[in-house]
């Protein structure tokens, strides 16, 4: 398995009362199945940490580069060539987190449009796949992938390949993201979540092909796990309720998830 999105690196939730806790969270992970793990940015600091992280196992991670939307300010664009700067020694294997979040605060919504566009014409120009964070925003969101590919009217492009990370949304968005782009679309721990009414049926209709597996931890642990501190080692439980979603061997979703991976990011 692979764990295309996880914080695994964040030293305040691994390493506060262990200097080698990512470390031995990492070494949980690979005993649990998890061969490989995809460590994005959001901010400054926190490259220091992917940096850190994936020097210290490089086998078992690889690091992505952005600027997250809520902490995307005035100086943005400073903040993005610091990020560049630590992460480009590493070799990203993609852009990312960026995105959309109109969730806490639409206030900076121009901001953050003219962050995500820049940031996806930056993964067109370097043949990078883009994880996207979308949070109350799927239009603006799409509205901005149409946008960077449009930027020359005489000679539009297609988008870099997407990862709508973090998805909880419904069969209708599914159709409607699917009217700009095909994209690739990670599940973490919400579809074991009972409360999760749609994303059983949205996973029907993105089909395996399309399919990748996240934690997104420390946040979102999947049932049964659910309350503790999420970490990439819980994967498995996420690969096997989508088998159960499916009518799927949960061996067939962990070699077609790890597939799409394998060809989506060049791993």
């Amino acid at each position: 398995m692979i764990d295309t999105h996880t914080h695994i690196y964040l030293s305040d939730s691994f390493s506060k009362d262990d200097p080698e806790g990512t470390l031995k969270a990492v070494d949980r992970a690979v005993e649990a199945g998890v061969s490989q793990m995809i460590l994005p940015a959001i901010d400054r600091e926190s490259a220091k940490e992917v940096a850190a992280l994936n020097a210290a196992r490089p086998s078992q991670t690889h690091t992505a580069m952005g600027l997250h939307p809520t902490e995307v300010g005035e100086d943005w664009k400073e903040e993005l060539d610091d990020i560049i700067k630590i992460l480009t020694p590493t070799s990203p294997i993609a852009i990312g987190e960026v995105g959309i979040d109109l969730y806490w605060d639409d206030s900076n919504i121009a901001l953050q449009k003219e962050a995500f566009i820049a940031q996806l014409q930056l993964a067109k120009s370097l043949d990078l796949p883009v994880i996207i964070h979308c949070r109350e925003g799927l239009d603006v969101c799409l509205e901005c992938i149409e946008k960077a590919s449009s930027r020359q009217p005489d000679n539009p492009t297609t988008p870099p390949p997407l990862i709508f990370h973090s998805f909880t949304g419904s069969p209708d968005d599914v159709r409607k993201i699917r009217q700009i782009a095909d994209p690739y679309f990670g599940i973490n721990g919400v579809v074991t979540f009972k409360n999760a009414a749609s994303l059983p049926d949205a996973v029907r209709e993105i089909g395996i092909d399309r399919l990748l597996l996240e934690t997104d931890s420390p946040y979102l642990a999947p049932v049964p796990k659910r309350g503790r501190r999420n970490e990439s080692s819980y994967l498995s439980f996420i690969n096997n309720k989508i088998a159960d979603i499916l009518g799927l061997p949960p061996e067939e979703v962990d070699q077609a998830t790890t597939r799409n991976a394998k060809q989506l990011f060049k791993i």
